[in-house]
């Protein structure tokens, strides 16, 4: 399948894409300026079967009634914390489905109680 890594998804993660896939980086196309619901159509133009992305708010922003394109979207986008997820981020995004958007759940560590 063709990948659509949007801004702000960690390039780290091509390495454990890149085997089955082919991925490509929006700002590799010029098109990190362009806004979700353009990005998507221009990715679906360009034949992308998934846009990888962070913006786990695109799901309430677009429409996917129609859409070819899937959506695989990361909670957060630090490495330390979706590393520990790639065999959930790399399961998702094969089982992908046109117009579906799946949000991964990426946990955060507890925060350390605060010490004086």
């Amino acid at each position: 399948m063709k990948i659509l890594f949007d801004n702000g998804t960690p390039r780290n993660l091509i390495r454990f894409l890149s085997d089955k896939h082919t991925v490509t980086e929006a700002r590799a196309r010029g098109w990190e300026e362009i806004e979700n619901g353009d990005l998507l159509s221009a990715g679906e133009a360009a034949g992308f079967d998934i846009l990888l992305t962070t913006d786990k708010d695109m799901l309430d922003q677009q429409n996917f009634t129609g859409r070819k394109i899937a959506v695989v979207a990361l909670e957060h986008s630090t490495w330390e914390y979706v590393l520990p997820c790639v065999d959930e981020i790399v399961a998702d995004v094969d089982n992908a489905k046109p117009g579906k958007i799946d949000v991964v759940p990426i946990p955060l560590p507890p925060k350390k109680p605060y010490q004086q």
